[in-house]
């Protein structure tokens, strides 16, 4: 495995595995994971899985947010309450402009 890129406010991610997850998340106040789902054509109960961990270990002041997210894939997780609607964005200049108000807090 490639050693992981060092820590910042926002670290993006390709793909939702357990891996992944395990060296790309630092352990810090106000982490953003930006998960970019554009690609994603279904999503498994392993991948909600791994959304409902990264929430999980970047409670409670870190965000996991998930950008262009196709309809099908919108729905599950709305469905199974993955991830708050709030925190779905459709395209990525959304969640940067909501990040952006984060870092303003």
């Amino acid at each position: 495995m490639t050693p992981p890129p060092p820590p910042s406010d926002t670290v993006h991610l390709n793909a939702l595995t357990d891996e992944a997850l395990a060296w790309g998340l630092p352990r810090r106040q106000k982490v953003v994971l930006v998960m970019d789902l554009a690609h994603l054509d279904y999503i498994s109960s392993a991948g909600i899985r791994c959304i409902l961990k990264a929430r999980k270990a970047l409670a409670p002041t870190g965000k996991v947010l998930a950008v262009n997210p196709q309809a099908q894939i919108r729905k599950v997780l709305d469905m199974v309450q993955a991830l708050p609607l709030g925190d779905i964005f459709n395209r990525t200049t959304e969640a940067d402009a909501y990040i952006d108000a984060l870092q303003q807090e």
